[in-house]
Order: structure tokens, then sequence, then C-alpha cells
């Protein structure tokens, strides 16, 4: 099948959307060391400061994906856009204390919401089964996290945490004319792959919504918790500088980044199912080792490992929810990534305040370890007792009549 030119350079400016957005949704995570030096914020403090940004992510993708069902995915990302721009001159120009400071990760959260912008606006443009790659090549733009802990430590150690903020607004600049030039918006949504509910009340009757919701908790909200909070637990567990733990940060990114189309890749290849069995286990395994607080070199190794699958992990689960929900993508992918920016709000605040109540980060970590030793029991018994979900074990396939994921 010949895929159309304006395909391609919508599926480019979708990337970019994501990828700045997402740069924009961590950059509070990448100058925590900063702001929390300049503040003097106690360790729940901290964790909290680099979860907001990830809450109004979640909060605001819902009601983004319904508005892009309604109104048309290139309008409402182009609108986030130009929104983004007043959190960032507060950031700038103001002289913000802690509360201030929340209200403005609030609202530069939104950038977290493109998830339900991009991913939908390139998917209506491919096949269902170019969906697990496409959507895999999008929303590897969550390496934005590697370029905002690639530069935004070393800006703001020459030049302030505030004026970082200020310069932010350059690239965003950039990538709104971009994405208003080159994104296109589909004439029609794919054909269906699995059965669907039909109308819209109905998706959330949907349990399978719910537990693509769960599983996203653990892969997404791992991978966002753990981008924006790991600089501030390598200072605080290994003494790392600024500069250093935005180098780990912004590799261990980049492996869960890159992981993410491989994810998707292997998902349409294998099943998305069959690949989240092998992403809960290792994924129990490296929280559970982390616990122990290994010495700096193996702790590193097992963070870029745990990444690396977490990113894995996104991918095999929007491999499954494109073919599920074709007709809602918007609404189905606004919710679940919702659910998934939620997870990434929870991480950095239960790991905070395991450090604040314990002096350290074991506690939080075996949490973690148990929550996808869950998932992985939980995937099984669907798998067991479920048959629509017996189809995500192999490559997607036209499901008949009653092969759908159920109810």
């Amino acid at each position: 099948m010949r895929i159309p030119r304006t395909s391609f350079t919508t599926l480019i400016a979708a990337f970019l959307h994501f990828d700045t957005c997402f740069a924009l949704w961590v950059l509070l995570g990448a100058l925590g060391i900063f702001i929390a030096q300049n503040l003097k914020l106690s360790p729940a403090e901290q964790g909290f400061l680099v979860a907001v940004p990830t809450l109004g992510g979640s909060l605001a993708r819902f009601p983004m994906g319904v508005l892009g069902d309604r109104f048309g995915y290139k309008r409402v990302g182009t609108i986030l856009l130009f929104f983004l721009f007043l959190p960032l001159l507060a950031g700038w120009l103001l002289p913000l204390n802690f509360p201030a400071l929340l209200a403005v990760g609030l609202l530069l959260g939104c950038a977290g919401s493109s998830f339900a912008v991009a991913l939908p606006l390139a998917s209506r443009c491919y096949p269902p089964e170019r969906q697990g790659l496409v959507m895999g090549i999008t929303a590897a733009g969550n390496m934005g996290t590697v370029i905002a802990n690639l530069a935004a430590p070393a800006l703001a150690r020459s030049y302030g945490w505030h004026t970082v903020m200020g310069l932010a607004m350059i690239p965003l600049a950039l990538v709104l004319l971009i994405f208003v030039s080159l994104s296109r918006e589909a004439e029609k949504a794919p054909a269906s792959a699995i059965s669907l509910p039909q109308s819209s009340g109905s998706i959330f009757k949907s349990a399978d919504l719910w537990w693509f919701a769960f599983f996203y908790s653990i892969t997404f909200g791992g991978f966002v918790g753990l981008s924006t909070f790991l600089p501030l637990f390598l200072h605080n567990q290994y003494g790392l500088s600024a500069i250093s733990a935005g180098l780990l940060t912004a590799f261990a990114s980049l492996a869960g980044s890159l992981a993410r189309p491989l994810g998707g890749f292997l998902a349409d290849r294998l099943g998305g199912i069959f690949m989240l069995n092998i992403v809960f286990s290792l994924v129990a395994i490296s929280y559970a080792l982390l616990a122990c607080v290994p010495p700096l070199g193996l702790g590193a190794a097992l963070i870029l490992f745990l990444l690396a699958m977490l990113g894995t992990g996104n991918g095999a689960v929007f491999q499954l929810v494109p073919l599920r929900f074709p007709q809602q993508i918007g609404m189905a992918t606004g919710f679940v990534g919702a659910c998934g920016g939620l997870g990434g709000f929870l991480l950095p605040s239960l790991l905070g305040e395991a450090r604040q109540l314990s002096g350290g980060y074991t506690t939080g970590l075996v949490s973690l370890a148990l929550l996808a030793l869950g998932a992985l029991v939980s995937l099984r018994l669907l798998v067991g007792l479920r048959p629509g979900w017996r189809l995500g074990q192999r490559a997607a396939a036209p499901a008949g009549p009653g092969q759908g994921g159920g109810s």
C-alpha cells in the first residue's frame, strides 16, 4: 500500500510536536537540583515539584483528546503550542516562590497533553498494520527528555534556571511554525482491526480501556516519572553533580525513547501482549535490584536497562490501543495517556516521601517492583480468562465477531 507524502510530513510534524512538548513537560525535573538549592526544598517538596507538571499533563490529556476528536488535532495542537508560552514567560520573568512555581509547573505540564494530539494525528494517516511502528515513532518524541536533561543543567549553571525557561521559547516558536506548515488532518479514521464500542460514552464501559490505563501507568508512568526524578535521585543517592546527573538521565531517557518505536515494531510482529509479559517481568526485577542500592556503575546500568524496558512497554501498549479503539482513538489515547501521566505524577511523589520518611529510596522502589509484578499477574489472568486478549499475543489481524477485547 502506497503511503501519501502528506502522511510522512504529518508524522514528522507530530514527532516534533511531541518532542518539544515532552522537553517542556520535564523541564522542571531537569532544573530540579538548581531549583531545590535555590528554594531550599525538602526531599518531599523536591519530589512533589517535579511531579506537578506530570499531573498537569495527566489532567489535560483526556480533554485534549476529546477536543481533537471534535475540532481536529492540528487545530488543537497549534493552540496548545501557543498556550505554552505563558508558563515559560512566567517562569522567566517572575520571582517565584514554591507555591507560585507549583502553579507554573501545573500550567507547563499541559505540554504533556501533546500525547493526545500528536499520536492520533499521525495514527489516522496510516493503516492498521502499521500502527505499532507509527505510534512508536511519534511517541519516540519523548526523547525531548534527553534534550532537556542535556541542555537545561548546563544553561542553568551559566545563566540561572529562570533564564533557561525564557530560552525554551525559541525552539517552541520554531516547532510551532513547522507544525502549522507540515501537518495535515487525515480524511477518515482507519478501519477497525478489533471490534469496538460505537458510541463515545460506551468507551468508558469497556474494561479493556481501564486495563490499558493501568498497564500504561506502569510503563509510561515509570518512564516519565523516573525521567523527571532521576537527576534528584542520582544527586541524593550517589552524590552526582547536576551536570553529571543530567547527563546520565539523558542517556537513560534516550534508551527509553529509542526503545519505544522498537517496542511498537516488535509488538506488530510478535503481539503486544507477548511483549508486555517480557517487559513487566524485567521491570519488576530491575526495580527490586535498584532497591538493594547497588554501586554507581551497576546502578547506572540498571537505570539504563529499566528505562529501555519501560520504553519498550510504551510501544507495546500503544500497538494495542489503536486496534481496539480506532474510531475513538483521540478519546482512548487521551484517557490512557492521562492515566499514564498520573502514574508519572505518583512515582516521584512516592520516592520523595520514601526518602523523607526513611532517609532512602528502598521502600519506594520495592513498592514499584510489586506494582510491576501485579501488572504481570493481571495480564496473564486476562489472557487466560478473556478470549479477546489472546489476539494481542500475535501480530494484529482482523477480528471476527466476538473476538473484540470485551467490555
